[in-house]
């Protein structure tokens, strides 16, 4: 067995590697003034660079978590290495021969495990590449002309492919020394019945490299019918591949990602080529599983979380492609990078977009995206009916706990604003003081969020029953409120003086009543024949109003509204003509809102010309029927 590798050799191999070129390699370094380097530590999470490097001492330390050294020792903590392998593995780097001290220099002497899987890995990538150009892999060839990738194309992501036969890789790799040991344990060969077989076989395969570009495991695809296996295969996890830890392109994205301070999430191996041969050179992929935790480490150091850093993400247009967006937003605030979606158009992912309709389609897709706290937003608001005051507070309810949740308060604010936006609510400062309050209120629960979902003190609910109109099942009306006000005035004089508001008052919908026992007791007077019939016959009208009444509350503030004396002592037409044309007004002015609301949401190159013509169209009649109301009371009504 070798020994210990020679002193000077280790020393050379310190000289002649870069600690600056090595560090580079897994996170992004900027210049921290005095010849230093600093960057985001990757031995512990940070939100500000405590991490710095001094190229001209050769050495590393995290004033954060403290630790620091050496190139060797960096490598040592980061790959999980031991000495002797971080050594050959940076020696074979700079192209330094190892001496070992006792037996001499010995080429074939025991090596680390995870050196040895990753040789056997980088072995078989070239196995693969080399046998894409059989006459077996034809379907192969075939299959990635068809999606548009050339033979350069495969050259430069290392696309090979697997034969078919039972142990093609495993001959071929113990040919080259390995046991088969190591190759079981790398994931590239299995146990069958008489030892060792390949564990892809007749598949077009996929090199997966870590962030310093060594192959560390393969995505196959299912190329044949008879083959019954999954249409994707991919390397099981093994002492150097995690797939939760591995994003499939970083070793070419990742210079351009650092550059840029943007990185494009998409689906699958193809997608990351398309990207990349479209021009989106910024693209990666995950391999077999969710965009997660370790994921956004990666990226956080490449992207060292500065206020201009995006990450963008694509999924196809269809429930599961928005599932996956969602469950991305989910890890929204580990990032302090704005996180965006583009949606691919009908359903295609950026390969078949780029076969379909060229690189500038998927260029543009990136160009096209949304903020991933919209699309998060409007896919929760998409359960509600905005057209109505009910769909739209309950689209509040839902969405601005979301939105009170962002923890960068000036992105809250303005996430806040965005959001009466999407719901057409002009009052945007009411929204705003809506989410800072459930800010406040989860800060005050330790993050636990507010205990109920609004404020009672202030958003009083009523009950609709199971038959009729709504009647009171919370705190008392607000009559501080003018419009509650001028309700009560106005139904109190419909029941004590309909000749005073008749007929007009029978043309009023229960809609133009704002509190729902109020709109329920229009409802019922309006059943029991309105206020017209009351002033014909006035002997048994309050009897008939409070029979039709559907339960007990209501006929209770029907007989309430009935005995209470009207504000205005001497009350005659010009007064009840005032309260009909402030319930009317208010009625108009809250459809104009509703209105502008609607054209704020119609709003955009992709609005639906007919239907936003009609929508102009109504907001200028409500318009000049409110000044008709103003200018000339109760003539216009």
């Amino acid at each position: 067995m070798a020994g210990r590798i020679n002193d000077d050799d280790v020393k050379a191999v310190r000289d002649a590697v870069p600690i600056d070129a090595v560090v580079s390699e897994y996170l992004q370094l900027r210049n921290a003034g005095g010849g230093n380097l600093k960057g985001l530590c990757p031995f512990h999470d940070e939100k500000s660079p405590s991490f710095q490097v001094s190229p001209s001492k050769g050495l590393f330390h995290c004033f954060g978590c403290q630790e620091g050294g050496d190139t060797i020792a960096f490598v040592m903590k980061i790959d999980h290495l031991s000495f002797s392998e971080t050594v050959e593995r940076l020696a074979a780097l700079a192209g330094i021969t190892l001496r070992y001290e006792e037996g001499g220099y010995n080429p074939t002497h025991q090596r680390g495990e995870r050196v040895r899987l990753v040789e056997a890995h980088k072995a078989a990538a070239q196995f693969y590449v080399e046998q894409l150009d059989s006459a077996e892999a034809e379907i192969g060839r075939t299959f990635l002309a068809e999606r548009g990738f050339d033979q350069d194309a495969a050259q430069h992501f290392g696309v090979g492919y697997s034969p078919a036969g039972w142990d093609h890789l495993t001959r071929y790799l113990r040919g080259k020394g390995f046991s088969d040991k190591e190759l079981t344990l790398s994931g590239l060969s299995q146990e069958g019945r008489r030892g060792p077989i390949d564990r892809f076989r007749g598949r077009l395969m996929w090199p997966i490299r870590d962030i310093t570009g060594e192959v560390v495991g393969f995505g196959a695809r299912r190329l044949r019918d008879d083959d019954n296996g999954p249409k994707y295969l991919n390397t099981p996890e093994t002492a150097i591949y995690k797939k939760s830890q591995v994003l499939y392109g970083i070793d070419l994205a990742k210079k351009e990602i650092a550059k840029t301070s943007r990185a494009v999430v998409v689906e699958g191996y193809t997608d990351v080529m398309a990207c990349h041969l479209a021009g989106v050179t910024t693209a990666i992929a995950t391999c077999g599983t969710s965009f997660g935790g370790d994921h956004i480490k990666i990226l956080r150091r490449l992207l060292m979380d500065n206020a201009s850093a995006e990450v963008v993400f694509t999924f196809d247009g269809d429930a599961a492609g928005q599932k996956a967006a969602l469950r991305a937003f989910e890890d929204d605030q580990k990032f302090a990078a704005e996180t965006s979606i583009a949606i691919t158009p009908g359903g295609m992912d950026p390969c078949d977009l780029r076969l379909a309709k060229g690189d500038e389609a998927v260029a543009s897709l990136v160009e096209t995206r949304t903020p991933l706290f919209e699309f998060a937003i409007r896919h929760v608001v998409s359960r509600h009916n905005l057209e109505t005051p009910a769909g739209r507070a309950a689209a509040l309810d839902e969405a601005a706990p979301i939105v009170a949740n962002i923890k960068n308060i000036a992105i809250q604010h303005e996430s806040a604003v965005q959001l009466a936006g999407i719901l057409g609510i002009l009052d945007t400062q009411f929204v705003v003081k809506r989410v800072a309050q459930l800010a406040r209120w989860a800060r005050d629960r330790g993050g636990r969020g507010p205990a109920a979902p609004q404020d009672r003190r202030t958003a009083p609910s009523y009950d609709m029953g199971p038959s009729g109109p709504p009647g009171p099942s919370g705190p008392a009306l607000n009559l501080r409120s003018p419009a509650h006000r001028t309700e009560r005035e106005l139904l109190k004089l419909a029941l004590q003086r309909p000749e005073l508001v008749s007929p007009a008052f029978d043309a009023y919908g229960a809609d133009e009543f704002t509190a729902p026992p109020y709109a329920a007791v229009r409802q019922v007077i309006e059943e029991a024949g309105g206020a017209e019939q009351g002033a014909q016959d006035t002997s048994d009208y309050l009897a008939r109003v409070r029979e039709t009444a559907p339960d007990d509350t209501v006929r209770a503030l029907v007989t309430e509204l009935a005995v209470e004396p009207i504000m205005r002592k001497a009350v005659d037409e010009i007064y009840a003509g005032e309260q009909l044309i402030r319930v009317r007004l208010r009625a108009v002015d809250r459809r104009i809102l509703d209105v502008q609301g609607t054209l704020a949401r119609l709003g955009g190159p992709h609005a639906d010309p007919e239907r936003l013509t009609a929508v102009q169209n109504e907001l200028w009649v409500l318009q000049q029927y409110a000044q008709s109301l103003r200018n000339h009371g109760a003539a216009a009504l």
